[in-house]
């Protein structure tokens, strides 16, 4: 048989099929989305000890990605899409691993193993005095000299349906900058399919200790490095905050919001009142989270007005801390090269409250043996 035949007759098999493969008998199938969630791991570089430090990229089946390292569990990308669909990375940080080894304002670091102030680096506990290094102003700051962000954590893979997930790990010895008791902590990222951002805290104790984990990541939702965020809009589920002293301890008033530059009871933008706060040059300062400590609930909103990106942040803890980056000024140069000026990102830290352990009327951040310290943060990512 020759060529033209053979192909003639390929033809008009190919067309009988189609004739009797009529829609009723052979239904068109829309094509599936088969996208799954997945979690990648590569080297991010080695530490002077020369340990290595991981990169953790979680990606959702929308595409969305999450980057988390094991030095300081720190979270260093974050890709949301906007209103059009486009992503963008929305949280500060550095190009490679050296940025964060040297000194830096904490970015997207767990802290610990107490976030935030405690005056003069000292604390009561059962009868015994405490005291921990000076390294912000007069008083201790997240942890001491080399504290959780500092620290190059252990990570596992999670597997589980609707999103992607990694666990950290890391064990603090007993006397680690002079807190007592052996910890062994836990904090596991997830990011699902519904661009949520889950952040799960765990940890035990064999000795009294205190204990105020959180994560320190700086959002501009316009994208990193995209100019400052005072014209962001913020609502905070909070009717009173803890004022401080000129050192930013509070002075154990738990005072109402109510005709002060802290009330975002009503959508406001970010900067509207800075001009009150010469003092501070921004906020720094604790809210006093609505409803109930240990339920699930919302603390915060943030919608970016060009972009369209709102990040709802919902937490287990009693408080809040809003930071507007005061103190960058354009010497620390983060990714792509670009230099971070004052304002150039907030910070949502849920959290106890600072320097609970000198103030009998604050919740309690003691954690006992046979206790399990267990909170949850989520923050939710959505465009209009």
């Amino acid at each position: 048989m020759n060529r033209s035949l053979v192909a003639k007759s390929v033809a008009f098999g190919v067309a009988l099929a189609a004739m009797f493969a009529s829609p009723a008998a052979c239904p068109a199938k829309k094509p599936k989305d088969i996208r799954r969630a997945t979690v990648q791991v590569s080297d991010f570089g080695k530490l002077p000890d020369g340990s290595t430090v991981e990169l953790y990229t979680l990606t959702n089946a929308k595409g969305s990605i999450a980057k988390i390292i094991t030095f300081g569990a720190r979270l260093t990308e974050l890709w949301i899409p906007d209103h059009t669909g486009r992503k963008r990375d929305i949280v500060l940080g550095f190009d490679t691993l050296d940025g964060y080894v040297a000194k830096n304002p904490y970015f997207g670091a767990i802290v610990g193993r107490y976030g935030n102030r405690i005056a003069k680096g000292h604390f009561t506990l059962d009868g015994v005095d405490y005291s921990l290094a000076i390294n912000n102003g007069p008083n201790a700051l997240h942890g001491g000299l080399v504290g959780f962000d500092h620290r190059n954590w252990q990570a596992q893979p999670i597997e589980m349906q609707g999103g992607a997930a990694v666990k950290f790990s890391l064990h603090s010895p007993d006397g680690e900058e002079n807190y007592p008791g052996n910890l062994d902590v836990s904090v596991t990222y997830t990011l699902t399919d519904e661009n949520q951002l889950k952040l799960e805290y765990h940890a035990t104790t064999d000795k009294p200790t205190i204990l105020n984990l959180t994560n320190h990541s700086y959002f501009n939702l316009a994208g990193a490095g995209d100019g400052t965020i005072l014209d962001e809009i913020l609502y905070l589920n909070a009717d009173q905050y803890t004022p401080t002293d000129p050192t930013l301890i509070p002075t154990g008033v738990i005072a109402p919001v109510d005709g002060t530059p802290y009330d975002f009871r009503k959508p406001t933008a970010i900067g509207a009142r800075l001009d009150q706060l010469k003092a501070v040059g921004g906020y720094d300062i604790n809210y006093v989270l609505n409803g109930q400590a240990g339920s699930l609930r919302l603390a915060a909103r943030v919608k970016d007005p060009t972009s369209g990106r709102e990040m709802e942040v919902w937490t287990t803890q009693p408080g809040v801390q809003l930071y507007t980056s005061n103190n960058l000024d354009g010497s620390v140069i983060g990714k792509h090269g670009i230099a971070y000026p004052r304002y150039a990102a907030f910070c949502l830290e849920t959290q106890h409250y600072p320097d609970s352990p000198n103030h009998p009327n604050f919740p309690s951040v003691v954690l006992r043996p046979g206790q399990v310290y267990s909170e949850e943060t989520v923050f939710k990512f959505s465009a209009k």
